[in-house]
């Protein structure tokens, strides 16, 4: 069985036992953490339609946090001697699949 969450205005495919980065959700580690499913697969059933996934939800554990890869960049402007450097390095929020529950 697996499902499809939406966090951070991303979509993942998840199925139970999973760890993955989410955006930064604020939470502590250890703190269990709860999910709409978008879709949820099991064997041949398929529920997507909003009433059928009224009940459904993903729950979750956070591991940890953790950093992304550094982007660089810079930007200028030709003949007039105006340059900048930037840089970034986005956080996330490790989570372990622990459930899938399909509802009623």
């Amino acid at each position: 069985m697996y499902a499809v969450i939406t966090t951070g205005g991303k979509q993942a495919k998840v199925a139970e036992g999973q760890r993955l980065d989410v955006e930064l959700l604020g939470a502590e580690v250890g703190a269990d953490v709860s999910f709409t499913p978008v879709l949820v697969v099991d064997g041949a059933a398929v529920l997507s339609a909003p009433a059928d996934l009224s009940g459904a939800s993903v729950a979750a554990r956070v591991v940890g946090e953790a950093k992304g890869p550094k982007v660089r960049g810079f930007t200028y402007k030709n003949k007039s001697n105006q340059r900048r450097r930037w840089g970034h390095r986005q956080h996330y929020t490790t989570i372990e699949i622990t459930g899938i529950t399909k509802g009623s």
